[in-house]
This record gives structure tokens, sequence and C-alpha cells, in this order.
């Protein structure tokens, strides 16, 4: 008898490290823990393997008007729906809520992010502002900042101009300007993905494809609301991607440009089709309750974390069901 209780201790024993082994396996495996710190490889993004990877999340509002969203259990909720990245944006214009104070916010989300094993992109959110080279030395000093604070992470991608606009041209305004920022960041970070925003509201990826960048590990940014971009603005990423360009989609809905209005599942679906075929990511705005159709919350919903797709609004809920297919 002892000898039967002795050998079913040894069994119960052996099942339990089994389980423990096999429990911290399925919690150890984050989106950065599986792909590591990500590179480019011809026209797309990889992983440390060098094998393809479609990043997949969503974005902040603007932190100085939504802060409240900027917390772990926020980031949480979209992973466990199926999110690998967060998208942080802190808009570069003063009046549209820039400020130096906000760096430690930006700070809380890398943080919050990095601890649930996700990527971040850290937007220097150009908008109102239209051309980068308006407050270019506020750019340098905000990405001097974070690559030398962050550069050794895993999970760090830059993006260094959301959307440029307005009379401004690859040639003359956007390229030079990337140029200084690229080299600002790689003072401190060598490796890590770098975003280039494109002209015309980052939609014109094609101009860009004729004449790229010379760094090693760029993308560029393309952007899309599909209710008013559709077989014009899903033309010229196919004829980028031909022509060897890789991109990653920083911005998108299914509403109209404005962020607001109509909202078009036939042409998103056509893009997320497509993006699934190229294996391009993409990343939606915005993680908000604001009263307007991109919101992925809903406008009722006062919770700030530990979101359901209960709390989804119906841009949330499309968006995020396009994670599983």
């Amino acid at each position: 008898m002892k000898k039967y209780i002795k050998w079913l201790i040894v069994i119960v024993f052996a099942c339990s490290s089994v389980w423990l082994t096999s429990s911290k396996a399925v919690q150890a495996a984050t989106p950065v823990e599986k792909w590591g710190r990500l590179s480019v490889k011809g026209t797309n993004i990889v992983n440390k393997k060098g094998k393809k990877v479609q990043l997949k999340g969503v974005s902040t509002h603007g932190i100085a008007w939504f802060p409240q969203y900027v917390n772990k259990s926020c980031f949480k909720s979209f992973k466990k729906m199926g999110a690998n990245t967060i998208r942080l944006a802190f808009y570069s214009d003063p009046n549209a809520g820039y400020s130096k104070d906000l760096y430690s916010k930006v700070e809380e989300g890398i943080q919050y992010a990095t601890e649930s094993g996700m990527y971040v992109i850290i937007d220097w959110h150009i908008l109102s502002d239209g051309n980068p080279k308006t407050h270019q030395k506020q750019a340098l000093q905000f990405f001097q900042h974070f690559a030398k604070k962050y550069g050794k992470q895993k999970n760090i991608l830059y993006e260094i101009c959301n959307e440029p606009n307005g009379n401004v041209t690859w040639e003359k305004h956007i390229r030079p300007y990337a140029n200084k920022v690229i080299k600002q960041i790689r003072k401190y970070d060598k490796k890590n993905l770098i975003i280039v925003g494109t002209p015309n509201w980052s939609q014109d990826v094609d101009v860009v494809a004729a004449k790229p960048l010379k760094q090693k590990n760029i993308v560029y940014a393309l952007h899309f609301y599909a209710a008013t971009h559709t077989n014009g603005i899903r033309d010229k990423m196919k004829k980028a991607y031909k022509a060897g360009l890789p991109m990653l989609v920083t911005e998108f809905n299914i509403t109209d440009a404005s962020g607001n209005g109509s909202i078009n599942k036939s042409s998103g679906t056509k893009w997320m089709k497509l993006l699934k075929k190229y294996k391009i990511g993409y990343v939606a705005w915005n993680v908000s309750n604001k009263n307007e159709t991109s919101a992925l919350l809903r406008s009722n919903c006062k919770k700030t974390g530990s979101f359901t797709k209960a709390n989804l609004s119906k841009t949330g809920k499309w968006i995020v069901a396009w994670w599983k297919k």
C-alpha cells in the first residue's frame, strides 16, 4: 500500500509539473515573444525568423483629449480580442494638443503595451499642421527622447509623420524631413521599424514607390477610410506593392474620411481581403467613446478598460471580427 501511495505521489507530481510547464508556455506566448523584433524583407514586415507577419491593432485618439484609455486594462482587452499592436497618437501641433508634458503619457502607453507583450507605434501625429517641416525641431526632440529611452526594446515602431497634407510633396518636404528624423532615431536605435508618412494624407504610396528612401527597415504609411477611399486608393496600393514598397496601414476605418458619417462594409471587405492577400498590417482608428462612427467603443460606454465585444460600436465589432479571419 505504501509503495502504491508513493508511486501515486510521483505520478501526481509529474502531471502537475507538466501542467505548470504548459501553463507557463501558454502565458508566455505574447505577440512580441512569438515574433521578436520586426524587420523588413522585400515588401513585407517579417518576424525574427524572417517569416511574414501581419500587425493588427488599434490606435488611441489624441492622447491630449482621451488620456483615460491609455491604460493596461484597455490594451489587454483588445489583445484578448485579437490585437497585437497599440498605436499612441501624439499630436504634433500645439493647437491640436501638443505638449511636452504629454511625453509621460506616451511613456505610460509604452509601458502598458510592453507589459501586455504587444507592439507599440509611437505616432508623431501630423494633421492640421500639414507640412512635417513645420514642427521639425520638436519632432527631432521627440524621437531623440523616445529612441534613446526605448530603442533597445524589441516592440517599438516609430511613425514619424502621420498624414502630410496640403501643398506638400514627397521630394521637397517629406523626404528631406524623413532623412533627418531617421538619422536622429538611428543614433540610438539601429534596428526597430520606422514608418514614414506619404503625400496626400498618407494615400499616395505610388508616388513614393517611384523613389523610396535608401535606409533599412523603413515602411510607408497608407491610410484609408473605406466609405471614401475605394478602388482609386486600392489601385495605388497595388501599384506600390508590385513596385516593391513595404507598407503598413497605420490608420483606417470603414467610415468616410471625416471619421464620422456613413459606413461602407462592402468597401471595407475589399480592403481587408487585399491586405490579407499582401500580408499588410492594419491599425484601426480610434479607441474612444466619442460620438462618431469611427470610435471603436459605444458612445454610452463609460468604462475605460476590461472591454468586451458588447462595449464595442458597430465599426468596432466589424473590425474585431476581421482579426480572427
